[in-house]
């Protein structure tokens, strides 16, 4: 039996294993880059139905979110408490279920965008839902 003191850390991987561990990577990295392009598509198109000028910027990190807030008419700062940890999940319950509120839906699409949202996205997106910008008082003040 080999412990951790008597085996080598000079020993690096063989060519089989970064060989495996690159073609790894790199399927991760493709899959990743497949659903941030699904997920800004779908954001596009929120952004669109919401009738903004700027949808483009669904595919920008960072801004896509500021930009969500304005739609779902929450003060920008609350894109700082999206960065504390635990925090942010609360928050980000809150933004999903005005959304849906504001394109109509109800609390099953709110759960939708918060547990399953590859799912709710899409529905929101290239579903029959409509943007009220009345639904909702504005907070942004």
């Amino acid at each position: 039996m080999m412990t951790l003191l008597q085996m080598n850390p000079y020993e690096g991987m063989n060519s089989g294993d970064a060989t495996g561990a690159f073609a790894m990577g790199l399927g991760m990295m493709i899959f990743f880059l497949i659903f941030y392009v699904f997920y800004s598509f779908c954001l596009y198109k929120i952004f669109q139905k919401a009738g903004r000028e700027d949808a483009w910027a669904a595919f920008i990190p960072i801004y896509n979110t500021i930009v969500l807030l304005d739609i779902v008419k929450k003060p920008i700062w609350w894109f700082i408490l999206l960065l504390i940890p635990f925090v942010n999940i609360i928050f980000s319950i809150i933004i999903a279920d005005r959304l849906s509120k504001f394109f109509g839906k109800d609390i099953l699409m709110t759960i939708l965008l918060v547990v399953l949202s590859f799912i709710g996205l899409p529905l929101l997106a290239f579903g029959d839902a409509v943007y009220n910008p009345n639904a909702l008082p504005d907070d942004r003040k």
